[in-house]
């Protein structure tokens, strides 16, 4: 089978991940055929690696999209800029593969949920962090019912971006519900992952330290109550001081009703099991064999879709059940109120534009936000 097409949005920071991590393992199964990165220096460094020519190498989308002959393309850039990609790619009739979140707020996402609907395209979300081993090895005790029903879980994220600009890009510091935004979208998604349901009500608080140098929040505490009854709890932090639970060494702790499993820092999957005149008993968890990992196993799960196999877990109908739970945490914390996060949803899809020609979304109609937000 003939090598699948890209025409890569972003070249730098992330995307330049992508292309020197990601994709090479895949050099048989995908060809990137054209690069679109704002930066003159990005753009010469990361088509001098590639090997492009500099007739496709673009500063624009308009042009890379109108000249490029591409199977899909993959857009990691930042999340206010996904829209306007997205639209790019339904006029051409292109698949899509996008970084988390869907877009910046919940009008973008609706709005390109109706455009890529109406296209009738092939679009996934980048939510890498359910396909690091630990993870697939903690799900994996989760669904043996080795521990019988589960009750509730507990996630942690904690991480020192007290120094400006010390997470990353810069933008991650400047716009608003930057952890939410950049952060927790990750952790909301393995909450529904290992929960293996959707958020059914949630309710919280966001905020910022008064020694954050950011300007949106970047602490946040929620609960959550899961279609199946499960319960689950999330703590967020961008402003940590002590221990981290940072990137790919997040906590996450499930209670079922023969004990717990556990991952941390080390990444080693625990079982933990009290029984009254034994005490504790903890063992570790041989993790799972898996071909590929986090990104790759996207990346893999994505191009056999195109091939004609199976939809992967986190298309973008899957995903805009993580992004409810993100915009609904927001109006949670703005409101002080506790949030119905499927009517959240169903609000926002029942009032959400018609597509347009094209199967893109009319400009003139804005999508209004899930449930006001």
């Amino acid at each position: 089978m003939a090598a699948k097409r890209c025409l890569m949005i972003g070249g730098g920071g992330m995307a330049g991940n992508w292309l020197r991590r990601f994709f090479p393992p895949f050099k048989e199964r995908l060809e990137v055929v054209g690069l679109v990165d704002v930066s003159e220096q990005v753009l010469s460094d990361a088509g001098d690696f590639l090997g492009l020519p500099a007739s496709r190498r673009f500063t624009q989308l308009s042009p890379a999209f109108e000249t490029v002959d591409a199977d899909f393309c993959a857009i990691v850039i930042p999340p206010a800029y996904h829209e306007d990609a997205v639209m790019h790619a339904v006029r051409r009739g292109l698949p899509i593969l996008s970084e988390k979140p869907i877009a910046d707020t919940s009008e973008a996402c609706l709005r390109i949920n109706a455009a890529v609907n109406g296209a009738r395209l092939k679009m996934q979300v980048v939510q890498n962090y359910r396909y690091a081993v630990p993870n697939l090895t903690l799900r994996q005790v989760l669904r043996s019912g080795e521990l019988g029903r589960l009750n509730y879980v507990a996630g942690r994220f904690a991480a020192d971006y007290r120094k400006y600009a010390s997470w990353g890009k810069v933008f991650r510091h400047e716009i608003p519900h930057g952890l939410l935004v950049e952060g927790s979208i990750h952790h909301f998604d393995m909450l529904r992952n290992l929960a293996d349901a959707n958020c059914g009500r949630l309710t919280g608080l966001e905020w910022n330290a008064d020694w954050s140098t950011s300007k949106g929040a970047f602490n946040a505490l929620y609960l959550m109550e899961m279609t199946n009854g499960v319960r689950a709890s999330y703590e967020g932090s961008g402003t940590a001081a002590g221990e981290q639970n940072n990137w790919h060494a997040e906590l996450y702790r499930a209670e079922c009703e023969g004990g717990a499993v556990t991952v941390g820092r080390d990444r080693i999957v625990r079982i933990n099991r009290f029984t009254r005149g034994k005490g504790l008993i903890t063992e570790e968890v041989p993790p799972v064999t898996a071909t590929y990992e986090g990104h790759q196993w996207i990346v893999d799960e994505f191009l056999t879709w195109l091939e004609g196999g199976p939809a992967p877990a986190t298309t973008l109908e899957d995903n805009l059940q993580s992004v409810a739970m993100l915009f609904g945490a927001i109006e949670a914390a703005d409101k002080h109120q506790v949030v119905d996060v499927q009517a959240f949803l169903r609000a926002g899809l029942d009032a959400a534009p018609a597509p347009g020609q094209n199967g893109v979304a009319s400009s003139a109609t804005a999508a209004p936000a899930m449930a006001g937000v």
